[in-house]
């Protein structure tokens, strides 16, 4: 029994360092491999969401980074390879997306909203001084005596 508890913990232990196994690739030069780590850092992983590629433990991120290294020894340029990952899982998979058409509102949106909220406040804001400026309303001849009597009845009645 004791030699089976032995074997299944270190199974277990030894799955466990499989999984968290650190990319070893070797570069051809220290340009390669900081190309590389520029691609990993400016890459989101497609799981994570909000953590790139060179810190995921996801198996989608270790894919991606296979396949960056597998590009750059085919001599594939930055661009390409960025290019190649936007067609796979879609702008999504940059930090930065490029500006065009369907990324517009993802650039410009905020600050536009901002802009709005800034607009509308001033509006408020001018219109309430507006009216402070005006005092207050006149009141028509039917009001001012219905006034004066609510005023005489509350005097007669202290």
């Amino acid at each position: 029994m004791k030699r089976w508890l032995a074997a299944a913990v270190l199974g277990l232990s030894l799955a466990g360092a499989a999984r968290a196994a650190i990319d070893t690739y070797q570069f051809r030069d220290e340009a390669e491999r900081e190309r590389y780590q520029q691609l990993t850092k400016e890459l989101r992983c497609p799981k994570c969401q909000n953590q790139d590629i060179a810190d995921s433990n996801a198996p989608i991120a270790a894919d991606l980074r296979r396949e960056i290294f597998r590009m750059l020894g085919e001599n594939k340029s930055n661009q390409q390879i960025v290019d190649f990952m936007v067609d796979r899982y879609g702008d999504f998979v940059r930090y930065k997306p490029a500006l065009s058409g369907r990324t517009f509102l993802l650039w410009f949106g905020p600050g536009i909203l901002l802009a709005g909220g800034f607009v509308v406040l001033a509006l408020i804001v001018r219109r309430r001084r507006g009216q402070a400026a005006a005092g207050p309303a006149e009141l028509s001849a039917d009001e001012r005596e219905r006034l004066a009597k609510l005023l005489e009845k509350d005097r007669t009645h202290d």
